[in-house]
């Protein structure tokens, strides 16, 4: 199962993901300034908000494609 959660979503892809909520947030200068570690609590979170909602669909939805194609051996 751990194999199939590391392919859901490549780590480069996330990371674009995470820096276009931000812009579409308005916070992207904010970020670019501060860098992810001196970034508001609250900003952080409405990034993580928007990533929770938006981003588990994506997954859940490649996680059902992966799952139907997989044999029972990869399953394991």
């Amino acid at each position: 199962m751990a194999q199939i959660r590391s392919q859901l979503l490549p780590a480069a892809v996330r990371e674009r993901f995470k820096y276009e909520v931000a812009q579409d947030l308005g916070l992207f200068q904010d970020l670019a300034e501060r860098g992810w570690a001196d970034m508001k609590t609250r900003d952080l979170g409405r990034i993580g908000g928007k990533i929770g909602g938006n981003m588990v669909k994506v997954l859940i939805r490649r996680a059902e494609t992966m799952l139907a194609d997989a044999t029972p051996d990869e399953l394991t």
